[in-house]
């Protein structure tokens, strides 16, 4: 594994190629830190964070102040892997203005290195200008969490004609607007491979099949730490939610008996110190 942090351009360069994208969700300072020890290519502080660590039920409420203060903490565990951060709901959607201004924030005050928008020709001008101001922008398309109530809730995209024909315009202009890197999420894995194939930057999928030049999930999916959500498109590498409850179990059972703390846990004065103690009270 190389210590060499990686860029937007080194991301946009692997097109093709035979080593793929990986990226995953972080929302903290101690989840970057150990994600950034391995080979991750990716850290996106994602508006997920909403339904991660806020417990709404969709990413909609989350702020630009929450991702600026989530991303700079990321950043602090980060030193190697590109961190990208999610423009949440309405911080991009009003004026090309507005989604530079917000997109600059995001860069200045939170450290991120590149950002992330929703959303295909509608926001091309907006994608563009930003890049324009040289910010790396992650475009996103198919299932866009942010537009959850415009498709009636979270369903699979592109599975008519006319859906999948819009979905892969939206590809194309979202790349000659510039985007380094295009997120394919809950579409069939046809219709992903055929934009894969059609566009000369990399696409990183979720819930769109094996063809994409990389994946990305959520960390606390692929942890197991929230065992009330168990979509299709997610595979669990670990149980953790079991072992953390588990773990503290143990501990609610050591302290009621007393087993903990134990001596080898505790503090205690030399014998002469002890009487001096004593000697003072």
């Amino acid at each position: 594994m190389t210590n060499q942090p990686v860029t937007a351009p080194a991301i946009a360069a692997r097109k093709n190629s035979e080593k793929k994208i990986t990226a995953l969700t972080a929302y903290d300072y101690s989840f970057a830190k150990l994600l950034d020890s391995t080979s991750i290519d990716i850290l996106l502080v994602g508006d997920s964070l909403g339904m991660v660590s806020q417990g709404h039920e969709n990413t909609l409420s989350v702020t630009l102040e929450d991702v600026i203060y989530h991303t700079q903490a990321v950043k602090r565990g980060a030193q190697r892997a590109l961190v990208v951060a999610d423009m949440p709901f309405m911080s991009y959607q009003v004026s090309v203005e507005q989604a530079v201004t917000n997109a600059g924030r995001l860069i200045q005050q939170g450290g991120a290195a590149a950002v992330k928008l929703e959303g295909g020709a509608r926001i091309a001008n907006q994608v563009q200008s930003i890049v324009q101001a040289g910010i790396p922008v992650m475009g996103h398309v198919g299932l866009t969490p942010q537009s959850v109530h415009q498709f009636g809730g979270y369903k699979v995209q592109g599975k008519t004609f006319l859906d999948s024909k819009q979905i892969k315009q939206d590809a194309k202009v979202l790349q000659k607007a510039g985007v380094f890197s295009l997120v394919l999420e809950g579409m069939p894995e046809e219709l992903a491979t055929e934009i894969t194939h059609d566009l000369e930057i990399p696409t990183i999928g979720i819930g769109a099949g094996s063809n994409c030049d990389g994946q990305i999930l959520v960390t606390h999916d692929l942890l197991g730490l929230n065992p009330d959500f168990a979509p299709k498109f997610v595979k669990r590498y670990a149980q953790l939610s079991d072992v953390i409850q588990n773990a503290v179990s143990e501990f609610v059972n050591e302290v009621n008996s007393e087993a903990f703390p134990g001596p080898e846990h505790t503090y205690n004065l030399k014998k002469g110190a002890l009487k001096q103690v004593n000697h003072g009270n």
